[in-house]
């Protein structure tokens, strides 16, 4: 029977590319998006994966919203990919606590909302999947203690958790990209973003394929005893 799959921030970027990846090897798939309304319907209708409008970064919404995706899906929810994300890149001296805030609830608190609403109906059934994205700017980065301080924060709740939940058959694990063709590094400008390619050492920037081949992988059944991982996708940018 085809195991069930829920991707948050899956209508777009690396999430989309993740979701049709899933689809294509067989799984029952859901998405979440939080506003961008145009993208998830065309995601839709292109894909023909259903996507639920929620904030991520509220954990009333988080257990409200897996209800309902289980109901589409016909049971509960078998593997969580936190794939939600925002910038609000700025000096930390000059940040706006707005733009802190923002992307703490967005980037991590988001994860622990979406875990606690699918955690312990993984350990009732004695296995579950739970990916989420962290970063090689995880690491540190210029101009992003905000979402630096967030990709951190993944990997020391995503050890834990493994530690948790390692004897009853759920596995914990992280997938950190380094800079990948999407959206979101597209708005870098030119200039910076060829700086940024010459340093990684394969020589260009990350495809979202590269990322959802490596999630796929962490989600089947034949990798049960890898658990507590962040595995690096960054192309050699930080070994």
């Amino acid at each position: 029977m085809a195991r069930r799959v829920l991707i948050t921030g899956g209508t777009r970027g690396i999430g989309r590319v993740t979701a049709l990846t899933f689809k294509n090897a067989g799984y029952k798939v859901a998405v979440t998006y939080a506003g961008n309304d145009e993208a998830a319907k065309k995601f839709e209708q292109e894909s023909g994966i259903k996507a639920f409008k929620w904030d991520a970064g509220n954990f009333e919404a988080c257990q409200a919203g897996v209800l309902e995706v289980e109901k589409h899906l016909g049971g509960n929810i078998e593997v969580l990919v936190n794939n939600a994300g925002i910038t609000r890149d700025g000096m930390a001296h000059r940040m706006p606590v707005e733009s802190w805030d923002a992307v703490i609830h967005t980037n991590l608190s988001s994860v622990f909302y979406m875990i606690r609403a699918v955690i312990e109906k993984m350990r009732e059934a004695k296995w579950g999947r739970i990916i989420s994205m962290s970063s090689v700017n995880a690491q540190g980065a210029m101009g992003q203690v905000n979402y630096s301080a967030a990709k951190a924060g993944i990997e020391g709740l995503t050890k834990t958790l493994a530690l948790e939940n390692a004897r009853v058959g759920v596995t914990v694990n992280a997938v950190a990209p380094g800079y990948v063709n999407t959206e979101m590094v597209a708005a870098i400008p030119q200039d910076a973003l060829d700086k940024i390619i010459a340093k990684v050492p394969a020589g260009r920037l990350g495809e979202a394929e590269d990322i959802a081949r490596v999630i796929l992988f962490l989600a089947d059944d034949g990798a049960g005893f890898l658990t507590g991982a962040v595995v690096p996708v960054n192309g050699a940018l930080r070994v």
